[in-house]
């Protein structure tokens, strides 16, 4: 069945944090079957800088924008097929979207990485695109920040 990220969710997930969820830094929703990112997490999470959303069914980056504290994002083995809703994110240092569907057309979308200047890591690897010979240069020529790859 399709899960929704619920106030219900994130207070379970919040244990560390008192169940508190205003203040909370951390969160890991990996392994839900969520299939979209919507607005309750970041509305009851605004200060959230790490969030884990690996292994999930999730296609789009989505409702991240109010995350201005976010510095590191696992989306590995989601369903993400091109790079979006991550330009407001400004202190985005770790980006992970291995196994992903990201082909070379959605390699395109990394421009939009382009005003992410603390983006330092970035995981592709396992993506379609990965297999394609130049794809690092081609990452590393349009995202200069980037140490890891």
């Amino acid at each position: 069945k399709m899960v929704q990220i619920s106030e219900e969710m994130l207070r379970g997930r919040a244990e560390h944090n008192d169940r508190c969820l205003a203040n909370l830094k951390e969160i890991s929703l990996h392994q839900q079957n969520i299939e979209s990112i919507n607005r309750a997490l970041t509305r009851m999470c605004p200060e959230l800088e790490i969030l884990y959303l690996q292994h999930n069914l999730i296609s789009k980056i989505e409702n991240l924008r109010r995350l201005r504290d976010l510095d590191y994002l696992n989306m590995a083995l989601n369903n993400v097929t091109v790079i979006s809703g991550l330009e407001r994110n400004e202190k985005l240092r770790k980006l992970d979207l291995t196994v992903n569907f990201i082909d070379l057309d959605g390699l395109l979308t990394i421009e939009r990485l382009k005003s992410n200047h603390q983006l330092e890591e970035l995981y592709l690897v396992g993506n379609p695109c990965a297999e394609f010979q130049g794809y690092r240069h081609y990452v590393i020529g349009t995202l200069p920040q980037l140490q890891r790859l």
